[in-house]
């Protein structure tokens, strides 16, 4: 390969897709930067410069950076081509550097994180919320109009304010911009978020139960009743916050089951499941604490419709994801592993026959801080702006 021809494929792009090389940023722009090409050292200014001007076409401003989602968005911006953050707010580490909350991420170049009260929005585009639920609602009633938003948190994924009330018990303070909210299960909402200005990010057990269900509820091929939901979520699921129920001996070498008949997500994942039936659906859906730092496992037991097959099911998952980057149906028999998407955007789904005839097992997993969270969260805002949606998102999974 030439000189030219490797600078044309590596850094004219853009954005980078599998088997493309990327360069790293550095906090001087005009280093000089040596690669190695069929054994010949060449030296590039020029790209390194391109690159770094496209890493700021789009101004990010990161709501909440302290915490693990805060600091998953951090990790994945750093190999975006055009999003570069220009503010982060952290109240209780204001003044602080993000490389002194999380040392992992300190050669990243990132400004140091203030209140929300002092930030700045003057010098951003779009925004990346990471608060927690019922602070949101007020702080983004209060941003500038012309900012894209990707909501993190609960505040804006449930259309009915009054359920909202019911489930997080407090009042919903936003309610016109509850009606803006568009609801970004990327692959399902594709064509609302491209014209969204809010989006609601899904919770990370609806996501993972949500993109198996909807295709074959949509098809009807299964039955709204009867849908019994197992799912497993490491402890990162919980937060950051210190917590005598997170402490390494609450979880180490034991399973917890938690939110029992009351989780909040269930009302996020009966929505989404009502949508695609036109019909009420209620489910039967108990979460339980692994000890494991992140992953995400639902299995789902359902009914099928009448004279529908197991292949049915297959072939039905299969069509709907076929040209999806990140949702995979693996091949029949494979059973999906946490390990095997950990660190990544990607969902791998499968589907097996019950023992009991008539009936279906389905097993979904992902990361819950990726795809369950910033990994999505990336992947609506690039579709929001007009990027293609894997942007920044082609790390691969992290294993061992």
């Amino acid at each position: 390969m030439s000189t030219a021809t490797f600078n044309s494929i590596c850094f004219n792009q853009g954005y980078l897709r599998k088997g493309e090389v990327k360069i790293s940023k550095v906090k001087n722009r005009n280093q000089r930067v040596k690669f190695y090409v069929g054994g010949a050292s060449v030296l590039s200014t020029k790209c390194m410069q391109s690159s770094e001007k496209n890493k700021k076409q789009v101004r990010i401003g990161l709501l909440g950076a302290s915490g693990y989602t805060g600091a998953e968005i951090v990790r994945l911006l750093g190999n975006h081509p055009y999003f570069g953050i220009t503010l982060m707010t952290a109240d209780r580490k204001a003044g602080q550097s993000m490389g002194s909350v999380f040392p992992h991420l300190i050669t990243q170049d990132l400004p140091t994180m203030v209140s929300v009260k002092d930030a700045d929005f003057s010098s951003v585009d779009a925004v990346f919320c990471c608060l927690p639920h019922g602070t949101t609602q007020d702080i983004i009633k209060g941003l500038p109009r012309h900012l894209k938003i990707v909501d993190l948190s609960a505040d804006f994924r449930l259309r009915d304010i009054a359920e909202y009330e019911e489930w997080y018990g407090q009042p919903h303070s936003a309610s016109d911009l509850q009606k803006e909210a568009v609801y970004g299960l990327t692959e399902i909402s594709r064509e609302d978020v491209k014209n969204a200005r809010l989006v609601a990010n899904p919770g990370c057990y609806p996501t993972s139960i949500q993109l198996p269900l909807v295709p074959l509820i949509k098809a009807k091929l299964i039955e709204h009743r009867n849908i019994i939901i197992d799912s497993k979520s490491g402890v990162s699921g919980a937060g950051r916050g210190a917590k005598e129920a997170n402490l390494y001996s609450e979880i180490a070498e034991g399973i917890y089951s938690y939110g029992v008949t009351k989780h909040r997500h269930v009302p996020e994942i009966e929505q989404g499941l009502s949508d695609a039936a036109q019909s009420k659906i209620n489910v039967s859906f108990t979460p339980h604490l692994m000890p494991m730092i992140r992953g995400m496992q639902s299995t789902i037991y359902v009914e099928m419709s009448q004279g529908v097959t197991m292949e049915d099911l297959y072939q039905q998952l299969r069509k709907s994801y076929k040209d999806e980057e990140f949702v995979k149906l693996l091949d029949k028999g494979v059973v999906p592993r946490t390990h095997n998407v950990r660190g990544s955007n990607y969902c791998f789904m499968n589907v097996f026959p019950d023992r009991i005839p008539g009936r279906a097992i389905i097993i979904s997993v992902i990361d819950n801080l990726v795809k369950g969270a910033s990994g999505q969260a990336l992947q609506n805002l690039n579709i929001m702006l007009g990027y293609p949606e894997n942007t920044g998102l082609l790390y691969q999974p992290l294993f061992p």
